[in-house]
């Protein structure tokens, strides 16, 4: 990605400010009802410890539609809010199935919310899948831009649903529960109500064992177990490495992207408004994220994310969605997207509120979205 340059002093990676002025157009989610987590305490599917560690009151669960057609509902609704569905590019990211095997999802998503025949592209990264999106979708623009092809737009999409038999959303990833969701972004090189002033993303490939353990090479899809356990995994994982050594490893990454996306924007810790934070549960949310950078729940979409659950590589654009279309950012804000992924990649983005979109909440008005 073009946003991550060599630093002439040290040869380390180091982000820059997208080349031309990218902006976001339009965003859009959609979202299943939710299910309470004290019902599933009750009905077994999950462990009350547990719930009350995560301190997560719903998540949304899908009953019959597939990811890739809630991320075209959502696309379509990110394209209305936008003005335009001419785009020059799509990308789809998601974390888990999709629906059909050796199957293209982003030509779905092409096909049914938009229609032209420019290209198509899934992205993986997993949880960190949407900014790694966004992150090719800038250097798209950017690149349109220097060869003189102005009004380029790229849709991003994510769209995931954990059902079983291969993924339990409660048990899967203790510490985490997973919603059913999709996402979209659409990404101008000329006009929007928001622009990306930083962006960056660091890789720790010495950590991508997190999520294979020590699992042998398999030949078809769940060959070792029936359903995803991340938690035996990590444990395969840690038995032979230190803790802290880990621990440090994640921080790292994470600070340098943190440290690469603010030195672009020209911003610091403080000057950010409002912070989008993964899905995770409370604990590890402090763990990760507040307790490290000292940032108050009150400054995060906690609140609103608690009652939605993890959307695989949308928590991001999901989250960004709700702080404009509840009237909690306006003119002149910055807010901090963050995100991690399995690999493990961190990506970090500075985004500053230019206007209060026509289809957002006034702040008198604000309510959940």
């Amino acid at each position: 990605m073009t946003e991550e340059h060599l630093d002439p002093a040290s040869g380390a990676p180091s982000a820059q400010a997208p080349g031309q002025d990218i902006r976001i157009a339009g965003c859009g989610v959609w979202l299943p009802p939710r299910a309470p987590v004290a019902q599933a305490v009750a009905a077994g599917q999950c462990d009350e410890a547990l719930a009350t560690a995560t301190a997560m009151v719903s998540v949304a669960v899908a009953q019959d539609e597939p990811a890739p057609e809630m991320a075209a509902r959502a696309a379509r609704t990110a394209l209305a809010r936008g003005g335009s569905d001419d785009v020059s590019l799509i990308l789809h990211a998601s974390f888990f199935y999709q629906g059909h095997d050796l199957w293209a999802p982003a030509s779905y998503v092409q096909r049914v919310a938009v229609g032209n025949h420019c290209p198509a592209i899934e992205v993986g990264q997993v949880s960190n899948g949407g900014m790694a999106a966004l992150g090719l979708a800038v250097d798209h623009l950017s690149a349109g831009r220097r060869a003189g092809a102005a009004g380029r737009r790229v849709l991003v999409t994510t769209g995931d649903a954990f059902r079983p038999p291969g993924f339990d959303r409660w048990r899967s990833d203790p510490g985490t529960f997973y919603g059913d969701g999709g996402t979209a972004l659409v990404l101008s090189s000329q006009e929007g109500f928001a622009r990306i002033r930083g962006l960056a993303t660091v890789s720790a490939p010495e950590l991508e064992g997190m999520h294979r353990g020590d699992d042998p090479f398999g030949s078809a899809p769940f060959s070792h177990r029936p359903v995803v356990d991340l938690e035996a995994c990590k444990k395969d994982f840690l038995a032979s490495r230190r803790v802290t050594q880990v621990i440090a490893a994640s921080a790292a990454a994470q600070d340098a992207a943190l440290g690469q996306a603010l030195a672009a924007a020209g911003a610091e810790l403080a000057d950010i408004d409002r912070f989008v934070l993964p899905h995770m549960g409370r604990k590890r949310l402090r763990a990760g994220f507040l307790n490290r950078l000292g940032i108050g729940e009150d400054r995060t979409t906690w609140e609103w994310s608690r009652g939605v659950g993890h959307l695989g590589a949308g928590d991001q654009i999901a989250g960004f969605d709700h702080l404009v279309g509840s009237g909690s950012v306006g003119p002149g804000d910055l807010v901090l997207w963050m995100s991690v992924g399995a690999g493990f990649t961190y990506s970090c983005a500075v985004v500053e509120m230019l206007e209060r979109p026509g289809w957002a909440a006034t702040a008198g008005t604000a309510g959940a979205t």
